[in-house]
């Protein structure tokens, strides 16, 4: 962690940072975003801003303004050029008990870390992993703060060489990475689950969706079995910080960076 923001100022003392009735501490009651430090801008910002927003609309939480949050994201970048940071938004602190206080004023959080690795050139290795994804239309395409689903996948491997995990929901439906959305091209077309029940609707698989409908890319959105992706002729998996991650390996099945991935890795690289 380089620096934090909390509610518009700057954090001196992160061990006393955040109260401890916070109930995004106690109930994961929040949404968040990470989001792409590039040369001094937050790449995609409008897209993640208007996702949080949504997300605080869904679960009953009073959105901070948009000035505000953009305040507090221009307070933490200072003057560093590169970067990733965290934005987290809770329902507030106050109390014990699941039902929250009507009147609580929900916390903000900024958070700036360094800049990550790239991926090796040739993409990366994944694997599928043994934890489901529970079905819940409520909470289905926000970034809520609870993540214990894709922490207890995540923490499933600890070979290096492996990038990502694949995740099914409780019905064996394929349905994204543990920090990634899934896009596969299954008999010529682009494919990505629809996400109807579970996972995370992210800010770049949005992005490429749009970008395919404009370049004539047939795409759509709909149910995907592990065997689909199997046999797709390319895979590749998408967020906000790395874009796209071509993905090369999955068990004894191997892959090349295809020509639609190369040409929306293109697409993606001059969207502003």
């Amino acid at each position: 962690m380089l620096a934090a923001v909390v509610n518009g100022s700057k954090v001196r003392d992160v061990q006393h940072a955040i109260a401890l009735e916070d109930r995004g501490l106690a109930y994961g009651d929040g949404v968040f975003e990470t989001m792409l430090l590039r040369q001094g801008q937050v790449r995609f910002v409008e897209d993640h801003l208007a996702r949080l927003e949504f997300g605080c609309k869904r679960l009953g939480i009073s959105a901070p303004s948009i000035d505000a949050l953009k305040n507090d994201l221009q307070l933490i970048a200072g003057a560093q050029n590169d970067g990733v940071i965290k934005l987290i938004v809770t329902r507030g602190a106050g109390g014990r008990g699941y039902r929250a206080s009507a009147d609580l004023a929900p916390t903000r959080i900024a958070i700036l870390y360094a800049s990550i690795e790239p991926d090796a050139e040739d993409g990366i290795e994944v694997r599928w992993c043994a934890t489901r994804l529970a079905r819940n239309a409520t909470l289905a395409g926000i970034k809520h703060l609870n993540r214990l689903e894709y922490v207890l996948a995540h923490n499933e491997w600890n070979d290096p060489k492996i990038a990502e995990g694949l995740l099914l929901d409780t019905e064996n439906e394929v349905i994204e990475a543990t920090t990634s959305n899934l896009f596969a091209v299954i008999d010529g077309v682009l494919t990505t689950p629809d996400l109807r029940f579970c996972g995370v609707r992210g800010v770049i698989r949005a992005r490429i969706l749009s970008l395919a409908d404009r370049s004539n890319i047939e795409s759509r959105e709909g149910v995907i079995h592990q065997d689909e992706v199997l046999r797709a002729s390319e895979l590749f998996v998408t967020n906000a910080i790395r874009g796209i991650r071509p993905i090369r390996k999955l068990d004894r099945y191997q892959w090349r960076c295809g020509p639609t991935t190369k040409r929306l890795i293109d697409a993606l690289a001059a969207e502003r």
